[in-house]
């Protein structure tokens, strides 16, 4: 046996390129219009922009639930904040979508046909992963990730481990069905709100959850806001009511005792 030659190594890290590492030769010729129109390219970059920053926040929430279950929370936050940062990129990016007019995004409609943002399986997957789980269901990244617990029903295992007495079905139940809010997990982490200094570390994790909720909120507002502007109450695409159905979504909490919680403190 030879020792590996150290020659050929260099020569395959020199003939990796900055486009060849980012696959951007793939990348930058995924962009297909079906019009002549100007505004359709920025309409789909926005949407595949989006998705590639959904695809990185399933890996960091899929990171952050590993971490939680073995109890590991303070190295869970750097995954959780992360998440956070990326959604408020992904809110920020409707400005840019929103310097299409009605007019502009008029001309091209006809040519998305069916297709919808309704049906991003990996925005559904990210929803169904964090804890929020309705009749909605899309894809199989979506269907996976409701066949196991979220991210919420991860936080309340440690909350459990770490001595509060929480329901069996805090615990275990069908993760497919929506969630329920349980007074005893409010009140458990009522407690933690409390007494911060002794369960610092559980403090720490929920306000890094609330700050994904809201972050979501703020992105689901600024979405029924782009759309209002863009094309107003017209039928979506896929078939949904538009902003109608936005609008619908705006109360959603996937971590719905931390927000109670604080009327009690």
């Amino acid at each position: 046996m030879t020792d590996k030659d150290p020659t050929r190594s260099e020569a395959s890290d020199a003939a990796m390129t900055y486009g060849r590492y980012l696959g951007l030769d793939q990348l930058l010729s995924a962009q297909h219009p079906l019009s002549d129109e100007h505004d359709e390219m920025l309409f789909i970059i926005i949407h595949q922009t989006k998705e590639l920053w959904l695809k990185q926040a399933i890996l960091e929430v899929g990171t952050a639930i590993g971490l939680i279950d073995e109890d590991q929370l303070v190295e869970a936050y750097k995954a959780l904040a992360r998440v956070s940062r990326i959604q408020a990129v992904m809110t920020m990016s409707w400005d840019v979508l929103t310097t299409m007019t009605p007019s502009d995004y008029s001309r091209f409609r006809h040519v998305l046909g069916g297709s919808s943002g309704f049906q991003s399986d990996q925005f559904r997957a990210l929803e169904v992963m964090l804890g929020v789980r309705d009749s909605v269901r899309h894809g199989p990244l979506t269907a996976a990730a409701a066949a196991r617990p979220s991210l919420w029903d991860a936080a309340n295992g440690a909350l459990a481990r770490a001595g509060f007495d929480l329901p069996p079905t805090a615990l275990a139940r069908d993760w497919t069905q929506p969630y329920e809010p349980m007074a005893e997990v409010e009140s458990g982490w009522v407690e933690v709100y409390r007494d911060t200094g002794r369960w610092w570390a559980l403090y720490q994790l929920a306000e890094k959850l609330v700050d994904i909720d809201d972050a979501l909120a703020s992105w689901r507002h600024r979405h029924v806001l782009t759309v209002s502007r863009v094309m107003g109450g017209k039928r979506g695409t896929g078939g949904t009511a538009g902003v109608a159905y936005l609008q619908s979504t705006l109360g959603k909490r996937a971590f719905p005792e931390l927000w109670s919680l604080r009327t009690a403190l």
